[in-house]
């Protein structure tokens, strides 16, 4: 007799496989397995692609608003304290005097040339090169031990906005509108609001959709740049563009009740409506003239002394009208691609860091704490989570032969405000010189993953087939920062 159909060997198989579907029941109750049941992909109607969607779980926060400080604003100069520094300022650091980094060897040990005073009821440490922002402390919620997988600017950038150092993965942005859509109809649910010197080194790959749907890529414009294309072209009444938008949209309708099933089609129709509604909404959300002197002021917008930090402030104006409109995900750059040399127009301070943060500092400190500010008063921190974050940090030590700090990916500072962290906080640590993270060392994958899990949703679960795989904001990496979350 065939041995497959001998009796024993039918039966010590069969206890095989049954001990195999008590331990695969087993994982799954403790959720060590994935899920397989779930589609893990929201269901969205074509013709409503941005409509409100349940998440996967209660969130914390409807709405995320990014600061994102281009060009590896240094955590030594900013928010990482380090007494050490100064009291080994000018020697060697210890281990790594024959060190290379990006842009070569390494002098000595320099301490920040900014004073750090502690602040708020907490005590937190802060530089003076952002006295108004470190007037918020008690608010934050901060993560000293970051680390990255690059040190160039282009692929940090990346790297940060979209949990990838490659072009062509969507943007956190896009994947929670895509994920999330937006109750809000008569806007975009992700607006992308670059600096007024330009966009940064990765340019749009920073809002980018990826392979997700075009539809969910984030619609860049600030206060100084308009979004195109939405007036009315010279010649044609207003009168005239309504009738021949009807017109339009008759035909559309008929041609969608012949063919039902062309979701393309449904698509396009919902992103005419949708810049329809834009021609109205766009500009009152732009136009700053209804806010009162007092607001300018306090943001610094009407600086004619610093016409930069007055764009700037104009932008974070920008950022918190489109909050209150209910815009799902605002992205706000401090910093462009570099032009006019380095260290000119971000925050990559490779030779004269004194003298370039020096005139950063007080474009991004005044507006944005100004804005934070705002955002409490209003009540918008209750729903909102606030990001603060960069590409990576930068040395303890300045360059050989130069007066600034070169790329550091090691160990860097990020914070969050708003709803659903604790505050005041503080998690994780770099060593005594800020070079590394020694302390509860956290990835950009585990701060993306706690970002969705405030807005409801599960990293894990938060994917999008393509190419033969199941790609996700946090690739195959990644755990929930439990320990930041609010109770």
């Amino acid at each position: 007799m065939n041995s497959f159909f001998n009796r024993r060997q039918f039966l010590s198989n069969a206890s095989a496989g049954l001990g195999g579907i008590a331990l695969a029941s087993l994982l799954q109750e403790q959720q060590l397995l994935a899920d397989k049941t779930n589609p893990n992909r929201p269901l969205i109607n074509p013709s409503r692609p941005f409509a409100a969607r349940e998440a996967h779980h209660e969130p914390a926060a409807k709405n995320v608003l990014v600061i994102f400080c281009a060009g590896a604003c240094s955590q030594i100069d900013t928010f990482d304290y380090k007494p050490a520094l100064i009291k080994q300022h000018g020697k060697p650091m210890p281990g790594a005097e024959d060190l290379l980094t990006f842009q070569g060897q390494q002098g000595m040990l320099t301490k920040s040339p900014w004073e750090f005073k502690p602040r708020g009821e907490s005590g937190k440490m802060i530089s003076e090169l952002v006295p108004q922002l470190g007037e918020l402390a008690d608010d934050m919620c901060f993560l000293h031990s970051l680390t990255g997988k690059t040190n160039t600017h282009g692929p940090g950038e990346n790297f940060m906005s979209t949990g990838y150092t490659l072009d062509g993965f969507p943007s956190m942005g896009a994947w929670m509108t895509w994920a999330l859509g937006t109750e809000n109809e008569n806007l975009p649910a992700y607006v992308a609001i670059s600096d007024p010197r330009g966009t940064p080194q990765s340019s749009v790959n920073n809002w980018g959709p990826g392979f997700l749907p075009a539809a969910f890529q984030g619609t860049e414009f600030n206060a100084t740049k308009p979004l195109g294309n939405l007036s009315i072209p010279d010649g044609v009444s207003s009168k005239t563009d309504k009738a021949t938008r009807s017109f339009l949209n008759r035909l559309n309708q008929e041609h969608l009740e012949r063919f039902p099933g062309d979701t393309e089609l449904a698509a396009r129709i919902s992103s005419y409506e949708l810049a329809a509604k834009m021609q109205l909404s766009v500009p009152d959300v732009t136009d700053l003239s209804s806010e009162s002197k007092s607001t300018l002021s306090e943001y610094g917008a009407d600086d004619s002394e610093n016409p930069l930090k007055a764009q700037f402030a104009r932008n974070c104006i920008l950022a918190r009208r489109l909050l209150e409109k209910g815009v799902r995900f605002v992205q706000l750059f401090n910093g462009a691609y570099q032009t006019g040399g380095e260290g000119v127009s971000n925050w990559d301070g490779h030779k004269q860091i004194e003298q370039q943060y020096s005139k950063h500092g007080p474009v991004l400190d005044q507006p944005c704490a100004a804005m934070l500010r705002d955002m409490k008063r209003r009540g918008l921190l209750k729903n909102t989570l606030v990001v603060w974050m960069t590409e990576f940090g930068r040395m303890p030590t300045f360059q050989k032969g130069a007066s600034g700090r070169d790329h550091n990916p090691s160990g860097f500072t990020a914070w969050m405000m708003g709803a659903g962290v604790k505050a005041p906080f503080t998690y994780g640590a770099t060593d005594e010189f800020g070079y590394k993270a020694v302390e509860n060392v956290t990835t950009v994958y585990d701060f993306h993953a706690t970002i969705l899990h405030l807005l409801g949703l599960n990293h894990e679960r938060l994917t999008y087939y393509h190419n033969g795989f199941e790609r996700r904001l946090t690739d195959v990496h990644g755990n929930v920062i439990k320990e930041v979350l609010a109770s």
